[in-house]
């Protein structure tokens, strides 16, 4: 069973998922990251592939997909630093990242790569869902990487309806239309549309993310869906600190 359906099956809330950028703080710390978060009770980690246009993604994470790019990161040089990975790590794993660079390495190449490594699932916030279902749902499957779509407070019901019925793995709730960063607290209008996502019985579990950074914000995810998802925060203590390990204790202590 894929790590991912593993994780939601055994009922656990008050998840916490992860995100970083690939090749920060520096070159070599993807792997050293990866294993520091999972050692500290994180449950699920996001990867980010470095792209210099991350449109849905505010100026914390901008930022670190341009030092990451100057750093040297790529793609094809990011599966090579986690080729060994699974030897330690067994928490799921998910790329998230834009059409573009998939697309330039070749998206079937992408997921025997995904495959290869033990990376569970992918994010893309500019892939379609109609492109998704017409050119690549079927490539993804034949390797077992779960296409993880976003929702957002605008997403209509009947498209929620049809992402729930034709994907697998979790989706990704995102908390406002607003591109990614901290918020200190979650509004009544964005509430709402936690609730009227919870009303709806969806057979996909949830994950909230965008602006949350402190222990209101994640409360608010997990009474709402089966945890929450964290980047800008992580990103920037991981900015400050140099040290997953000092910057992962800051966040805890922040959301605890």
């Amino acid at each position: 069973m894929n790590r991912i359906n593993q994780l939601f099956s055994s009922d656990k809330r008050n998840l916490l998922s992860i995100y970083f950028c690939a090749g920060t703080p520096t070159l070599d710390q993807t792997a050293h990251v990866i294993k520091t978060l999972e050692k500290n009770g994180v449950d699920m980690i996001e990867i980010g592939i470095p792209f210099s246009d991350p449109m849905a993604d505010g100026v914390v994470i901008q930022n670190a997909a341009t030092q990451a790019l100057r750093n040297g990161m790529s793609l094809r040089l990011l599966f090579g630093q986690l080729a060994d990975i699974r030897q330690e790590v067994k928490i799921p794993l998910l790329l998230m990242g834009y059409l573009n660079p998939i697309m330039q390495f070749g998206f079937e190449s992408f997921c025997q790569q995904c495959q290869a490594c033990g990376i569970d699932g992918v994010i893309i916030p500019d892939l379609p869902f109609k492109d998704y279902q017409e050119k690549y749902r079927t490539i993804a499957e034949k390797y077992d990487v779960k296409i993880i779509m976003l929702i957002t407070p605008e997403t209509s019901e009947e498209r929620i309806r049809e992402i729930d019925n034709n994907t697998d793995g979790f989706i990704y709730m995102v908390s406002s239309a607003a591109t990614t960063g901290a918020q200190t607290d979650f509004n009544q209008q964005k509430l709402d549309y936690f609730k009227r996502i919870d009303s709806m019985q969806l057979r996909n579990p949830r994950m909230v993310g965008f602006g949350i950074s402190n222990q209101a914000t994640f409360q608010s995810a997990c009474e709402y869906s089966c945890g929450g998802i964290i980047g800008s925060s992580f990103v920037n203590l991981l900015n400050e600190e140099k040290d997953p390990e000092k910057a992962i204790n800051r966040l805890l202590k922040a959301i605890r």
